[in-house]
C-alpha cells in the first residue's frame, strides 16, 4: 500500500480500504477524451459498506495537520467547513460534513452561482475550464477540509484551494479517494497536505 494512502484499520475479515476501492472501481477507457482513462466510483459508492469506510477516511486526515491539530482539541473538530467541487466532490463533501457536524461548501462550475463570487480558472487534462465559490460562503480564519473524488494533475484542486484562500481560509487538508501519482498532482498542490485513499 502506498505511503500516501489513509487507511483505516479495516474491521474482521474486511480488505484493507484502498483495495476495497479498487475493487469495485471500473475503467473507462477514452472517456472523455481519447487516451483518457477514467475511473468511474459510482460502484463504490453505490456500495454501503464500501462508501462508509470511505466517507470515515475523508474525514480523518484533518486531524493529522499541525495546523488543525493545534485547535482541534479547544474546538471539538478539526476542521469548520467542508468545501467539494463539482460534481461528485459534493456527494462526497456533504456526507463528510453531515458526519462531522461542519457545514459545507460547494465549489462550482462557472455560471452556477447567483450571487457575488470569486473566480479561478485552470488546466485539466483534456482542456481548460473556471471554477466559481460564493464570496461570502468562508469566513477569514476558517479551517477547510477541501474535498474531492480523484487527484489528477492538480489543477481542478488547485482552483479550489485558490478560491478558499483569497477568501482567508485556510485550507488543513485535501481528502481524495483515488490518487492517480503519475500525473503529478500531489506536487502542484505543494505544501498543502494531500491524503488519498487509494494511489494509482
Amino acid at each position: 500500500m502506498s505511503e500516501a494512502a489513509v487507511v483505516g484499520t479495516p474491521g474482521p475479515g474486511e480488505p484493507p480500504l484502498d483495495e476495497l476501492i479498487a475493487s469495485l472501481t471500473v475503467d473507462v477507457p477514452d472517456h472523455p477524451e481519447p487516451g483518457i482513462l477514467f475511473r468511474d466510483l459510482t460502484p463504490v459508492f453505490a456500495d454501503g459498506d464500501a462508501f462508509r469506510r470511505m466517507v470515515e477516511g475523508l474525514a480523518a486526515p484533518a486531524a493529522s495537520d499541525p495546523r488543525a491539530a493545534a485547535v482541534a482539541e479547544s474546538a471539538g473538530r478539526d476542521f469548520d467547513v467542508v468545501v467539494g467541487v463539482e460534481a461528485r466532490g459534493f456527494l462526497l463533501a456533504a456526507v463528510v460534513a453531515f458526519d462531522r457536524g461542519v457545514g459545507v461548501v460547494p465549489v462550482r462550475k462557472a455560471g452556477k452561482l447567483p450571487r457575488e463570487r470569486v473566480v479561478a480558472d485552470y488546466a485539466l487534462e483534456y482542456g481548460t475550464a473556471t471554477l466559481e465559490l460564493h464570496a461570502d460562503s468562508i469566513r477569514a480564519g476558517s479551517r477547510v477540509l477541501v474535498v474531492d473524488d480523484v487527484l489528477a494533475t492538480g489543477g481542478t484542486l488547485g482552483a479550489a484551494i485558490e478560491l478558499v484562500e483569497r477568501l482567508g481560509g485556510v485550507v488543513v487538508a485535501v481528502s481524495v479517494v483515488v490518487e492517480l501519482t503519475a500525473l503529478g498532482g500531489r506536487e502542484r498542490l505543494a505544501p498543502h497536505t494531500v491524503h488519498a485513499l487509494w494511489a494509482t
